[in-house]
């Protein structure tokens, strides 16, 4: 367990030094170790910070709009990217070019406001799991392995690096962050890009978020997940109103973990995942079926990509 006090006062330190006098910019996707990276390095350089909240197109539903609201009363700067990331993706289907591009147009975004504010280094909420997977080569994070080797800044600032997710929400708690952010579902950096298996397109994002929202609606106040969506793993046959379809597949999965490095599948009942793959066909035509994974960590992963 990290002893949070002396955590924070370390990597408040760590950030003023690395800083200097220099003006920062990081990625606040609004979740809980983009949030408590943005605390302590407000703590640590005031100002000089400068959070930046990329909408890449690749958000749960009504996600940028939930990110201005809760982060109003700071100097967010708010970067509609989504043409920008569906272009880089055009084509891809292996998921690490889809990572790697994914991290890639990340950095170029924070290199182009960099310029136009001054900063000149680089925070990011860089945790132990991302680095533990993507240094062992189980998958590239878009903020560790895929990251382009040519980067402008002068140092990138990870405070984060040496902590589990669970320590993490400890820290956020020791920093008096709300409830709603210390105690966030994961989502990851590449959005829902590695929910989408082979190409991503506009139209299968949009199908897969709309799953998305209907997964956390029946799961998240009910049965308190540590992790849960929906994800589009391909095509299957199907009957709607008498006449056949050729629809998508989508995917629940629902874990608890402690870390995210292992992960059981939750043994939800029989009516919830009924009342789940009823809505999903029901709300979005082009879905034919819905299967529920069972499978733990290891051997799969949490994210299909």
């Amino acid at each position: 367990m990290v002893d949070v006090s002396k955590f924070i006062d370390q990597a408040v330190q760590q950030i003023r030094d690395a800083a200097g006098e220099k003006k920062v910019v990081m990625a606040l996707s609004g979740g809980v170790d983009s949030s408590v990276c943005a605390a302590l390095a407000t703590r640590a350089i005031g100002d000089r910070l400068i959070p930046i909240y990329v909408d890449t197109g690749l958000m749960r539903k009504g996600e940028t709009d939930r990110i201005r609201s809760l982060f109003a009363d700071t100097n967010l700067r708010v970067v509609d990217a989504a043409d920008e990331f569906f272009e880089a993706l055009a084509g891809i289907t292996d998921p690490e070019e889809k990572r790697k591009a994914i991290g890639a147009k990340f950095i170029r975004i924070f290199e182009r406001e960099a310029k136009r504010t001054g900063a000149t280094m680089l925070l990011q909420g860089t945790i132990y799991p991302d680095r533990i997977e993507s240094e062992g080569g189980i998958k590239s994070h878009h903020n560790v392995g895929g990251m382009p080797l040519d980067i402008e800044f002068e140092g990138v600032i990870e405070p984060l690096a040496d902590l589990y997710k669970d320590e993490v929400r400890e820290v956020a708690g020791g920093l008096g962050l709300p409830k709603e952010i210390q105690h966030r579902m994961p989502f990851p950096g590449p959005g829902l890009a590695v929910r989408v298996l082979g190409e991503v397109t506009k139209e299968k994002i949009a199908i897969v978020r709309e799953a998305n929202a209907i997964v956390e609606e029946c799961l998240v106040e009910e049965f308190h997940p540590w992790q849960c969506f929906a994800a589009l793993i391909g095509l299957g046959t199907g009957v709607k109103g008498d006449v056949r379809l050729h629809g998508w597949i989508v995917a629940i999965r629902a874990v608890q973990s402690r870390d995210g490095m292992t992960a059981d599948p939750l043994q939800l009942p029989y009516e919830t995942l009924s009342r789940m793959a009823t809505r999903i066909t029901a709300e979005i035509p082009g879905v034919a079926r819905v299967v529920y994974d069972v499978t733990p960590k290891p051997p799969a992963t949490i994210e299909y990509e």
